[in-house]
């Protein structure tokens, strides 16, 4: 989207094309109005939720370790002004005045980044790639609630012979989510962080090979990364694994000095 497009757009009737649009915050008006300032012309763009209509932001991290962090529009007032925007999807006419809104059929897709307008789509892709792991935000709850239901199973059943067993793997379930980060099974755990992130670095660069953002390369060598990729990925599973059975082990070394077992 330029001028020249932005008025001859503004003599049609029916615009179904999508656009997109570079630029740098400019302004927030009526609290869900987004003002992007380009080249040559200013635009504004919609972020207002409805229950069928919502638009999807992004902020691309400036660490290349970090993953895109999806954002809320009332977020979008903390960015600085000047900070740049990437915005595509439809425009609609609103008051003589072209607009960027989200239709169900087709979310504004809005990404705020830092980087150079010609890296953005090999700084996207390679960002894209979400990392490895098994934590988010209702992980601490669920948690808690699964530790205490299994430490009450354990001494409820702790005086009776006959559920030994249970009680065993209650104990050790009671540890599980928190036993790749214990010794000695945290160092193969490192190794499956290390390895992982190696798989993350090689799928991105199959996918720049795959969209043509890296002309010196090949479709053989897309599918060397991608077989890089995916054996990396065995490796990194089975240290994950192996860590977590050496700890279980140990575990069942403590009951057994403590008389919780016997063998």
């Amino acid at each position: 989207m330029d001028y020249r497009q932005y008025r001859q757009l503004t003599n049609e009737k029916s615009l179904d094309s999508i656009f997109r649009f570079t630029g740098g915050i400019e302004s927030i008006t009526d609290g869900h109005t987004l003002w992007v300032r380009g080249d040559d012309l200013t635009i504004p763009v919609s972020l207002e939720h409805k229950s069928s209509v919502k638009t999807d932001c992004f902020l691309i991290p400036i660490k290349e370790s970090e993953v895109p962090e999806k954002i809320n529009w009332n977020q979008i007032s903390t960015l600085t002004e000047g900070a740049k925007v990437f915005i595509g999807g439809k425009v609609k006419l609103q008051n003589d005045r072209l607009i960027f809104c989200s239709t169900k059929e087709e979310p504004l897709m809005v990404i705020f980044y830092n980087c150079p307008d010609n890296e953005l789509p090999n700084t996207i892709i390679s960002s894209a790639r979400s990392r490895h792991g098994y934590w988010n935000n209702l992980s601490p709850i669920v948690t808690i609630i699964g530790a205490l239901f299994l430490i009450y199973i354990a001494a409820s059943l702790l005086g009776r012979p006959a559920y030994r067993f249970t009680v065993i793997c209650a104990i050790i379930s009671v540890f599980l989510p928190i036993l790749p980060v214990l010794p000695p099974g945290l160092l193969l755990t490192t190794m499956y962080r290390r390895f992982s992130w190696n798989v993350r670095k090689l799928r991105a660069k199959r996918d720049l090979i795959r969209f043509g953002l890296l002309p010196d390369e090949d479709k053989q060598s897309e599918k060397r990364y991608a077989i890089r990729a995916y054996t990396m990925e065995i490796f990194a599973w089975l240290f994950l694994v192996f860590g977590i059975l050496i700890n279980i082990f140990f575990i069942f070394l403590l009951l057994f000095m403590f008389q919780v077992i016997s063998i």
